[in-house]
């Protein structure tokens, strides 16, 4: 008997390409459209509306000649992801909702709908593979396109989620995918890739907050880069002290002088440039801390700026996730791994060290951009072992 799929087709060429190549191979495939979002208002309505994409991969099953239909997941999609992303721009940290939408969605409430519907696997067009290692145990690898690996989204997936998914585009770089998918005559083949959040469309980020997050104004204060705890800081590196550099630089408002106004700490996130309205410094402003209590955000100039490059991160316990459980650290324990914290990110060596208290990440060179609600993700060459949550 054939193995069912059940294909989460995006309306983009990616999902499409995954659908034809799993019926190629053999399995009998279900097309499934995962309707996340209800208000167009957020949504740039000509680039990448729900409604055209759904449209899009209709046409792709009736090409393919699979059955297709729409899943209404718009509830669990707001609280899980939408809820998510405004609790913690609001407390001053930076979410991935991306990752977890992979995580709470596409692998949790759309496997459990493909699974009602009798499938086997769920499979989605994410540029990763699936591998197996002597244990047993199920691993995540990056994609051979080096360009486009998106394993990084996936850094928070179980060995049960695993064991049902499959990423049939894997081992294609971006080029082959769309040059089967115009072989085959499919309407998705020039698509633009969609840069939105996942199945809602390309959103514009500061209006989908102020639905919740109203605007206020606050004070943008540029803080010098030669700071007493700057110092201290090199220091703490000096002495390799992990655990004094894992700890954030404390802003106050005295320590810098009042160069303009914002309307929000809590829309700016720690490395942006963009939507600080402040000009005539001779480095541009880079923000370097917001507090979202006294409304501030901290800026500094130069993308050199001590306040935006450290050596440590901290992960807590509790937000620790091994994607290969086999390898999970003990406490006391310390690994050599690569790290990212964005998509994309060139990796980035470092040793992890558990503790009791959670997880730091020692790098071999300041990185900037740490920004607590992110995601770290270690890799052992080409395979994602575990990531956590950035708590400082």
């Amino acid at each position: 008997m054939k193995k069912k799929v059940v294909v989460g087709l995006s309306g983009g060429v990616d999902s499409s390409v995954a659908a034809y190549l799993l019926k190629e191979q053999g399995y009998d495939v279900i097309g499934v459209f995962m309707k996340n979002w209800h208000d167009e208002s957020v949504t740039i309505s000509d680039e990448c509306p729900w409604i055209d994409d759904s449209q899009d991969a209709l046409l792709v099953a009736e090409k393919l000649g699979i059955p297709f239909q729409t899943l209404d997941l718009s509830l669990e999609y707001k609280e899980r992801i939408v809820d998510y992303m405004f609790a913690e721009y609001e407390a001053g940290r930076t979410p991935n909702p991306d990752v977890l939408c992979n995580r709470e969605i596409k692998f949790d409430v759309f496997l459990e709908a493909a699974e009602k519907l009798g499938a086997d696997y769920v499979a989605t067009g994410h540029y990763c593979r699936k591998g197996q290692a002597t244990s047993g145990e199920y691993q995540l690898l990056g994609g051979v396109d080096n360009n486009k690996d998106q394993s990084y989204f996936l850094c928070q997936l179980t060995q049960e989620q695993l064991s049902k998914a499959l990423f049939p585009i894997g081992d294609l770089e971006k080029p082959d995918v769309r040059k089967i998918a115009a072989e085959q005559d499919l309407i998705t083949a020039e698509k633009k890739d969609s840069q939105g959040l996942c199945f809602i469309g390309k959103v514009k980020l500061p209006v989908f907050l102020q639905q919740q997050l109203k605007p206020k104004k606050g004070n943008i204060i540029e803080v010098p880069s030669d700071l007493e705890m700057y110092e201290a800081y090199n220091k703490l590196e000096q002495e390799k002290d992990y655990k004094g550099m894992s700890k954030p630089f404390e802003y106050t408002e005295s320590m810098g002088q009042l160069v303009g106004e914002h309307q929000g700490a809590h829309y700016f996130t720690i490395g942006q440039r963009k939507g600080l309205g402040v000009g005539g410094t001779p480095l541009p402003l880079f923000v370097i801390a917001t507090n979202t209590e006294t409304n501030t955000i901290y800026t500094g100039q130069g993308h050199e700026h001590p306040g935006l490059n450290r050596s440590v991160l901290f992960i807590e316990t509790n937000d620790i996730h091994w994607v290969r459980p086999e390898l999970k650290l003990n406490i006391g324990e310390r690994a050599a791994y690569e790290v990212r914290i964005r998509y994309r990110q060139p990796l980035i060596k470092a040793e992890l060290i558990q503790e009791e208290e959670g997880l730091y990440i020692y790098f071999e060179h300041r990185v900037t951009d740490i920004s607590p609600g992110q995601f770290a993700a270690w890799y052992r060459g080409e395979e994602l072992i575990g990531s956590g949550t950035i708590a400082s």
